[in-house]
C-alpha cells in the first residue's frame, strides 16, 4: 500500500502501476491516478489528494464514481474482441467508507461479463484490504456507429485498455 508522511504527501504507489497521462477528458479530474494490468485484469488507483476532497476532508463521492465507472468500462472493454465506445447505462455504488487523504485507493473487479450487446461488471474500490465503494454497471454496445470516438482520440480509448505498450 502507499504510504504518507505526515503531510499526507504520498511517498510512493505500488509496484506495477503506472500514471496514466493528462488529456484523457473528464478522467483528467482524478490526476494523477495510475493503472496496473495483472492476471488478463485492469486495476486502477490513486493516492487520495487535496483536489480529490470534499467539504468534510474525504474523497469527494463523485471522485470515487469516476474512478469506479472507469474500471468497470475498461474491463469489459478487455474481454471484447473488437473494442469501442460503450456507454454506461446503469452504475450503481454502496459508499461503505470514508477514502482518507494520503491513502491509496485502489479498483479490484471481481465479475465481468460479456453480451452480444451488453457488457456488466462488479466490483470496489479498497484502502487496503478495507472496501471504501461497491460498484454495479451495466454498459451498452452500439451496433450502429452514432456512438464513436471523436477523430483524433481513439488514442485515449487506447491508453486505458492498454493498447499504449503496457507490458500485461
Amino acid at each position: 500500500m502507499a504510504s504518507a508522511n505526515k503531510e499526507g504527501v504520498p511517498m510512493e504507489v505500488p509496484e506495477g502501476f503506472e500514471r496514466l497521462p493528462e488529456g484523457l477528458g473528464f478522467g483528467d479530474h482524478l490526476q494523477p491516478f495510475y493503472r496496473r494490468f495483472r492476471d488478463d485484469k485492469v486495476s486502477f488507483g490513486l493516492v487520495v489528494q487535496a483536489q480529490h476532497l470534499n467539504l468534510m476532508g474525504i474523497i469527494h463521492g463523485g471522485a470515487l464514481m469516476t474512478l469506479a465507472d472507469i474500471a468497470a468500462a475498461t474491463s469489459i472493454h478487455l474481454l471484447r474482441d473488437q473494442p469501442a465506445p460503450a456507454p454506461t447505462i446503469n452504475l450503481s455504488f454502496d459508499f461503505m467508507a470514508p477514502g482518507r487523504p494520503g491513502r491509496w485507493l485502489e479498483t479490484r473487479t471481481d465479475h465481468v461479463q460479456v453480451k452480444r450487446r451488453f457488457g456488466f461488471c462488479s466490483g470496489a474500490i479498497y484502502d487496503g484490504d478495507n472496501p471504501v465503494l461497491r460498484y454495479s454497471g451495466a454498459f451498452y454496445f452500439p451496433d450502429h456507429g452514432g456512438l464513436g470516438v471523436a477523430p483524433g482520440d481513439a488514442h485515449k480509448l487506447n491508453l486505458l485498455m492498454g493498447d499504449d505498450g503496457a507490458i500485461r
